[in-house]
């Protein structure tokens, strides 16, 4: 199964939604489409919703990282909801929830984020 993303922006914030699996042949390929809309729009934040992942390895973890640290620069941050049990042990495994936020939806993330759903 392969990745597919969909993107939309709500105020400031860049919303990604991801379903499939997020591996080392997806993550080049996301990586650059997700860097073309954070500076192809006026964003400062981002809601990564996964919960239609269904396996992340690290080139994913990489890709969630790298993005991360580009929103810091922006002034913002990154928050990740609707993940699912083996992405979360993924994310915890890695340290990743020691710098990103989690929220249990969407609606729960932007309302974080300081927009309504």
């Amino acid at each position: 199964m392969s990745l597919e993303a969909v993107f939309e922006v709500k105020q400031d914030v860049l919303v990604v939604r991801l379903r499939g699996e997020l591996d080392h042949h997806e993550a080049e390929m996301l990586r650059d489409q997700w860097k073309d809309m954070m500076y192809g729009n006026s964003v400062r934040h981002v809601l990564l919703n996964l919960e239609a992942v269904t396996f992340m390895d690290s080139s994913g973890l990489g890709v969630v990282l790298g993005r991360y640290k580009e929103v810091l620069q922006l002034g913002g941050e990154m928050v990740v909801c609707s993940i699912n049990p083996p992405i979360q042990r993924l994310f915890e495994m890695s340290g990743l929830f020691k710098i990103v936020r989690q929220a249990e939806n969407e609606a729960f993330a932007l309302s974080a984020l300081g927009v309504a759903s």
